[in-house]
Order: C-alpha cells, then sequence, then structure tokens
C-alpha cells in the first residue's frame, strides 16, 4: 500500500513538472453580424456577414521551458467561415486555401529576444491595426481604401516563409526585422522592420517594409508608415500616416481616430484620407474618404455585442475615379467615383 501511495505521488509530482514546463492552449474567435452594404449604381446587399469587431479564427499555441531562461514556442491559427460554417472566411480572402493562413510559426525565446519563423504579420502592417479604432476590422477598417496599387504584392498584411526577430524587453522599446523568401512565388519576396516605444500613455511606431519584384511584378513594392496613440483620462487618441509607392504609383493614406470608454462599452471613430494617382489618365484612382463610427458593449470579459456604420467617399468620375468599397457589398455595376456606405449589427464571443 506504502508503495503504491509513493508510486502515485512521484507520478503527481512528475505530471506537475512537465506541465509548468510546457503548455497548449486552445483559443478563437467567433464574430458574426447582420451587414448591410450600398455600392452606387450596384445597389445593395444585406447580408450576414462575419468580422466585424475581430476576425473569427480557431488557433493552438504552446510554449515549452527549454531551461537556461530559453523557451519553445509555436502558435498555428487559421481564419474561419461562421457564417457558412466552412473552414475558410467566406470573405476577404481571395479562395485561399491554406489551412492556418493566419499565422503557422515556431519560435526560440530568451533574454536575446525572439526568433520566429514561417507564415506571420509583416512588420509593415502591425501600425494600420494597432492605431485604427477598429483594428481593421469590418465596415470601419482603414484598410477599406489601402491599396497594393495594382502591384502584385501579397504583404500588405502577412507574408510566408518569413524569419523574424523580435527585440527583448526594453523599457518600453520595441521592434523586430522581418525577412522572407519568394521561393518562386508572386509578391512575397520581402524585408521589413518595425521600432516603436510604448510607456504610459504613449505609444508610437514607424515602419518600412520592401516587396521585390518576383513573377509579373514590374517593379518593387515599398510600404513606409508611423503610427501612434495617447491615452487622456477621457479617451485613446490615435492616428498613422503611410506611402506605398509602386512603378511611377504612389498613395499615401492618413487616420485619425479615437475610442472613448462609456460604461461597459467603448465608442469608436474614425476619418481616413488617401490620395494617389499613377502617371496615366487615372489621376484621381486612389483618391478616397472614409468615415466610421461605432460602438462596441462588452457583455462579459469574452462576448460583447457591437454596432459600426461607415461611408466611403470615392473622389474622381466614372472615367478616373477611385473604387474602394465596404467589404461584402455588390460589384456589379458599381463604376469608379461612386459611393460606398454601410452598416453592421454583430456579436463577437472569444475563448
Amino acid at each position: 500500500m506504502k508503495k503504491s501511495l509513493l508510486a502515485l505521488a512521484a507520478l503527481t509530482a512528475f505530471a506537475g513538472v512537465a506541465s509548468a514546463q510546457s503548455s497548449v492552449t486552445l483559443f478563437g474567435v467567433v464574430d458574426l453580424n447582420a451587414r448591410n452594404v450600398k455600392n452606387g449604381g450596384a445597389g445593395s446587399i444585406k447580408s450576414l456577414s462575419q468580422d466585424g469587431n475581430a476576425s473569427s479564427r480557431l488557433g493552438f499555441r504552446g510554449v515549452e521551458d527549454l531551461g537556461g531562461g530559453m523557451r519553445a514556442g509555436f502558435w498555428i491559427e487559421g481564419a474561419l467561415g461562421p457564417d457558412t460554417g466552412s473552414g475558410l472566411p467566406s470573405l476577404g480572402t481571395g479562395g485561399s486555401a491554406q489551412l492556418w493562413q493566419r499565422r503557422s510559426t515556431a519560435s526560440l525565446m530568451g533574454g536575446f529576444g525572439e526568433i520566429r519563423l514561417g507564415r506571420d504579420y509583416t512588420p509593415t502592417f502591425w501600425n494600420y491595426t494597432v492605431f485604427d479604432p477598429f483594428g481593421t476590422n469590418g465596415v470601419g477598417s482603414s484598410f477599406n481604401t489601402v491599396s497594393n496599387l495594382g502591384s502584385g504584392a501579397t504583404t500588405l498584411v502577412r507574408a510566408s516563409n518569413t524569419i523574424g526577430y523580435f527585440l527583448p524587453t526594453m523599457g518600453g522599446l520595441y521592434g523586430q526585422a522581418q525577412v522572407a523568401a519568394g521561393e518562386g512565388s508572386t509578391g512575397n519576396k520581402y524585408l521589413g522592420g518595425r521600432v516603436g516605444y510604448a510607456a504610459g500613455p504613449v505609444n508610437v511606431g514607424v515602419a518600412y517594409g520592401r516587396t521585390d519584384r518576383t513573377g509579373a511584378m514590374a517593379d518593387d513594392f515599398t510600404d513606409l508608415n508611423v503610427g501612434g496613440s495617447f491615452k487622456l483620462g477621457f479617451a485613446t487618441l490615435m492616428g498613422f500616416v503611410s506611402k506605398r509607392e509602386y512603378l511611377q504609383q504612389e498613395q499615401k493614406t492618413g487616420l485619425i481616430g479615437a475610442t472613448v470608454p462609456l460604461g461597459a462599452g467603448t465608442l469608436k471613430a474614425s476619418y481616413v484620407k488617401s490620395t494617389g494617382s499613377s502617371a496615366g489618365a487615372l489621376v484621381n484612382q486612389y483618391d478616397a474618404t472614409q468615415m466610421a463610427v461605432g460602438y462596441v458593449y462588452d457583455l462579459s470579459k469574452r462576448t460583447a455585442v457591437y454596432t459600426h456604420a461607415a461611408r466611403i467617399t470615392n473622389d474622381g468620375n466614372a472615367v478616373n475615379g477611385a473604387l474602394f468599397a465596404l467589404p461584402s457589398g455588390p460589384t456589379a455595376g458599381f463604376a469608379r467615383g461612386q459611393n460606398s456606405t454601410g452598416y453592421e449589427f454583430g456579436v463577437r464571443h472569444s475563448f
């Protein structure tokens, strides 16, 4: 009996040590909304859509203590289409068949920082989403008017085949560098970095990235952006400015916005202005203005309901105007220079 108790105690102690050294977490988000978007002469579409407040996802992440202050980790995360029950998002992915297209990385971490390999966000994406009150989600996303200028670059948000380095904790200083191998894929060969400072009420960051000419690309595509936020007593002000270039084309985008806590909820608003053109006749093709407002009410730490509304005013005319639209609106008959308006009511649950 005593031997059995001793053996059980030893096994329990071993299990405790193992669990302390290694952990795996299942996590995810399900975000669904009722959305209506009207695009100029194309009319309107009412839909059950997704990702108005946060991107729907399912993922697994884990970390193992290697000793000596070093850890190993992994993170695999895929997008979901909860409105149809599919394993892929039904909107905004171009029909990608990647199972873990949001992130799939392995890391080594320690006092030196983090070395991360795999598919991941690009450094140049972070300032767009961190300093956007809508987090580049839903009808209020600042990315609704951001273009890759027809370059074929696929690195506005993520890149595959990357090797990245993240600085260790150094007061408020943060930073990362990333290189992505093209491996024969058009628009994925990337080199970029981001550095910033976050302490107290202030957070500022600057990033630059270059997607090298590959495949059918006629030139390199570059993205330079600077963003920041400042917490006041009653609100957080935020914004960014960015410039993307390809061949003789250029687009500049600026955002000013704010989030205001109101009881158990948060009011948010943003104004986005994009300008740019090519050297040809389409002199206004990247000129547009977007205004967005929304409110998120937290029912708990994991569940929230929300409502957002936005309007894109495309400058120019049917010949040389811009053609930006809110997500999941109709496209047939939507002409250059026309406007796009929409609203959504939804629920988001994270686990």
